[in-house]
This record gives C-alpha cells, sequence and structure tokens, in this order.
C-alpha cells in the first residue's frame, strides 16, 4: 500500500496482483477505482471513476463504491420523501443513501491487503439516527476481486434498525470495441419492484432473469427473492464475466437485494448494488434487519473477476 496525492487529498493506493485499488478510507471508506493491468499492458477499469477536476462536492461524484448506510435510496414518511420513523414513532430526516457517503471515517487497520474503517458520527449524523453504535467497513482486496464487509455493532440497550448497502459504479463497456448489447446480466430474481412517488413497491409484472444491458426496463429496478446469492455479468460471447456474491449464504434472505441502475443510454457505467433489503424499509418493513442491544450484524459482498 502507498499513500498518494489526488487533486490536494492523501489517498490510498493498493497493486494486488494485476489489480490497483485506489480508496479514500477517511472520507466515506470510498472505494474509489479498482483496475486491471491485461496480459498486453493496457489498462480496464473495472469501478468507474469520472475525470475531475476536485473532490469538493464528492459524495456526489458518480464513481467507485459509495457506502450507503443507514438505509438505502430514498426514505419516505407518509409519503413524504427524506424522512423516517423508529420503534419511538419520532420523525426524523433521513439523506438519500443515508449519510456514511460523505462521513468522516477513522481507520482501524490498514496493510497491504486492504483496510478497515470506524465510521465516526457527526452532528447531523446524530439526529438522523441517534442510536449508540459502531459501524465499520472492511476491504480485502484480491489480484483478481474483492470483498468488503459491513459490521455494525449495537451498544445500546434496544434494537438498532439497518438496511444498508452497495454502490458499485462498474465500467461499461470494458473494452473499446464493444458497446452496451454486447454484454447482459443474469439475475436469479424471483421478484422485481419499483419505487413509486411516495416510496411504496410497485411489483413488476413481467421482467427477465437474464437481460441485455440495453434494456430500457433494467435501470432502476429491484430484484429481490433471489434463488442464489450468484450474480453473473459480463459480456455475451461467453469473455469476460463479473460474479457478485450477495451474502454469505448459498440462497440469501427473501428480502436480499439487487438494483440495476444507470445514468443515461450512454453512461460509461452500470450499477449493479448489493442491498440488504429493499428502499424504504423503516416503512415498508421488507429487508428492515434489527440487531439486539450488545450484538452485532454483518452484511458481506465479494467480487471476483472470471
Amino acid at each position: 500500500m502507498e499513500r498518494i496525492n489526488y487533486l490536494g487529498e492523501e489517498l490510498c493506493r493498493w497493486k494486488v496482483g494485476a489489480s490497483t485499488f485506489l480508496a479514500w478510507p477517511e472520507h466515506g471508506a470510498r472505494l474509489m477505482n479498482w483496475n486491471l493491468q491485461l496480459a498486453d499492458g493496457s489498462i480496464r477499469d473495472v469501478l468507474y471513476w469520472p475525470e475531475t477536476t476536485d473532490l469538493n462536492d464528492f459524495k456526489n461524484i458518480r464513481g467507485g463504491n459509495p457506502i450507503l448506510f443507514p438505509f438505502n435510496a430514498r426514505t419516505f414518511d407518509k409519503g413524504d420523501i427524506h424522512f423516517w420513523r423508529a420503534e419511538d414513532k419520532i420523525r426524523r430526516p433521513m439523506p438519500m443513501h443515508g449519510f456514511a457517503r460523505e462521513g468522516k471515517f477513522e481507520i482501524i487497520d490498514i496493510d497491504e491487503y486492504g483496510f478497515s474503517a470506524l465510521f465516526i458520527p457527526n452532528e447531523a449524523a446524530h439526529e438522523a439516527y441517534p442510536f449508540d453504535y459502531e459501524f465499520t467497513v472492511i476491504y480485502q482486496f484480491r489480484p483478481l476481486g474483492l470483498s468488503v464487509e459491513f459490521q455494525l455493532k449495537n451498544l445500546g440497550t434496544i434494537p438498532l434498525p439497518w438496511s444498508a448497502g452497495h454502490h458499485f459504479y462498474f465500467t461499461l463497456p470494458w473494452h473499446d470495441e464493444l458497446t452496451r448489447k454486447d454484454y447482459s446480466l443474469h439475475i436469479p430474481a424471483k421478484q422485481a419492484f419499483r419505487q413509486d412517488a411516495k416510496g411504496q413497491l410497485v411489483p413488476v409484472e413481467k421482467f427477465k432473469t437474464e437481460e441485455s444491458f440495453t434494456s430500457q426496463q433494467l435501470s432502476d429496478q429491484i430484484h429481490t427473492h433471489l434463488k442464489s446469492n450468484k450474480i453473473i455479468f459480463g459480456e455475451k460471447n461467453g469473455g469476460d464475466q463479473i460474479t457478485m456474491l450477495i451474502g454469505t449464504d448459498p440462497v440469501p434472505e427473501n428480502s436480499a437485494t439487487i438494483v440495476t441502475w444507470t445514468e443515461s443510454k450512454t453512461a460509461p457505467f452500470y450499477c449493479v448494488e448489493p442491498w440488504m433489503g429493499p428502499p424504504n424499509s423503516p416503512e415498508h418493513g421488507i429487508g428492515l434487519h434489527y440487531i439486539p442491544p450488545k450484538k452485532r450484524g454483518t452484511f458481506a459482498v465479494a467480487i471476483r473477476l472470471d
């Protein structure tokens, strides 16, 4: 691992085999870029990071893997966006994707293969999520993959609610001579949803478990009830593939979720996002997990290049 200067900030860079990983552990525990050196010496970006001139609006930069905690995407309270209620029935604010992606972290451990970082809540985080806890993000880097685990320890005296996730921005296409039509995605889901303007889940009646990345329906679709924890996407002709494992059980809980999203038809990325549950889990309850007092909850994801 080495420290490098990037746009006036000190970041961490790991070279593990053919892979190079760039992260800012102290700011959002953000993995920013993952690239692979190919046999011919060229570089393939696995996780996209855009060209930018500053990091002032870091939380909104579309790239890398923003950490979504304590809840994913948009929460609602009786139709009002960016609010939620805990068991005490008090309405509280909750930003889009929570507050960890822009938060301060303290490095607990760092070595040549990864890091672990502890979230340091600020006043706004305490207001939105007034619990006593320790939230830790742990990355392990490998020559052709990575694993990342969330650990949430409940230090308080009441059950701790959460439904966290990841927002991986995968470079697509990853070879210059290809386009989106040359790639497909397999998600072994039995149900799919969309979120309406009031935060409720609307079932998608017809969807495919194997879908082209050119599909208009695929973007912003919520996939649940997975028959396997293995999600595979890549070149249709049997070329390079990416395998994502959500959780550690061969068949995850029904609420385990994969969300697929892209900004536009021409965006240089496509997001394949593993979440603990669908958006707005505090209101509808699907995918909302509770950690008993003095216990620890985890959420693990692994990605490998095949």
